[in-house]
């Protein structure tokens, strides 16, 4: 593959992280190598713009913007407050108009503009989930985890695993205003984390952190009726697993055909195939991760390699994926990095 590619990873910087790390990937090999960090307090969220010319990141003061340079580098354009507390999440319209950043702490949705220049713009709208959950100190109170743009982008799906909803608002792609249209709710004390749609939209995913599963829903945008229709339920950790297991983080393959989970604290991920027609998930495997609370993965562009980010490990670890045999092996050394968050891949 003569393709160039760089990974972004962001990191918490409490400890001995600086900001935002640079990585160039090796595709062929399967391997990523640290090109320089730019300096930012907690970039714990990064996210790229769907022209990908900037690439935006939570931070202690709210959102950062950056403009990614031809070799990768990245050139800061501005920082823009939220009005609250740290976000842990962000998520911008196909249009690259508006971004929304998840309050984790605050329960707080924020809605801000984007400029035609790609900097941050004005609070647009600002929205504090209520309700109580029944986990003392865990989900007792609103906290945001997630929020996903449907595949029409008509509607804002909005995790709360506070309180054991998916919040469902209409988008105003011309205000950025949001309108309640309905509410998932999701099995008690499960707090669903993230929401992922399939590649072609027909089916919702939804990553339920304290009970280790996933919901799958239909969608239908042409429903009279409720769009999400639940169809499956399905654990992302084996029967023997720790007892403080988290389900952290789900994508798909680049194919479609498998998707993945990784599990905190039992430090695993699971691979699952994918039945495109019924949406239905069957589980291949759950294997280490070599890595202490997988927060997050991700896959390389050749669909052959997966990447681990081990937050309380301070590592990412690779692995070569054989989807058909539910297979992973560890593919070089581990790469240390204090408390990495979440990546990005970017085609050069």
């Amino acid at each position: 593959m003569s393709d160039k590619y760089v990974a972004y990873v962001g990191s918490y910087t409490h400890e001995d992280g600086k900001g935002i790390h640079i990585f160039d990937m090796d595709v062929e090999k399967g391997r990523i190598k640290e090109r320089k960090e730019i300096k930012l307090g907690n970039p714990s969220y990064i996210t790229l713009s769907h022209s990908g010319l900037y690439l935006y990141s939570i931070c202690d003061n709210g959102v950062a913007s950056y403009r990614i340079l031809e070799d990768g580098d990245l050139e800061p354009i501005n920082v823009h407050t939220i009005r609250g507390m740290r976000g842990c999440h962000i998520t911008i319209n196909k249009q690259d108009t508006f971004l929304i950043v998840s309050g984790y702490y605050d329960g707080k949705i924020t809605v801000l503009r984007i400029n035609e220049d790609g900097s941050v713009g004005d609070i647009v709208e600002e929205l504090f989930h209520k309700g109580i959950g029944s986990v003392a100190e865990r989900n007792f109170r609103p906290h945001i985890s997630c929020a996903e743009f449907t595949p029409d982008e008509e509607l804002l799906c909005v995790c709360d695993l506070g309180i054991d909803q998916i919040k469902v608002y209409e988008f105003n792609h011309q205000t950025g205003k949001l309108k309640l249209y309905e509410i998932i709710r999701t099995q008690l004390d499960s707090a669903p984390r993230q929401i992922t749609f399939s590649p072609d939209g027909r089916f919702a995913y939804v990553v339920c952190e304290l009970k280790n599963y996933i919901n799958v829903y239909s969608y239908n945008p042409n429903s009279e009726n409720e769009r999400f229709e639940f169809i499956q339920n399905i654990f992302t950790v084996r029967k023997d697993h720790k007892s403080n297991s988290a389900a952290s983080h789900f994508i798909f393959s680049c194919d479609g055909n498998n998707c993945l989970c990784s599990n905190a604290g039992d430090n695993t991920v699971t691979t699952y195939s994918v039945d495109k027609e019924t949406g239905f998930l069957c589980t291949l495997s759950s294997l280490p991760i070599s890595g202490d609370y997988p927060k997050f993965i991700n896959i390389f562009p050749d669909n052959k390699h997966i990447l681990s980010m081990n937050n309380e490990g301070d590592t990412i670890t690779i692995f070569t994926i054989h989807f058909d045999k539910g297979l992973i092996v560890m593919n070089g050394p581990e790469i240390k990095i204090a408390k990495p968050n979440n990546m990005v891949i970017k085609k050069l």
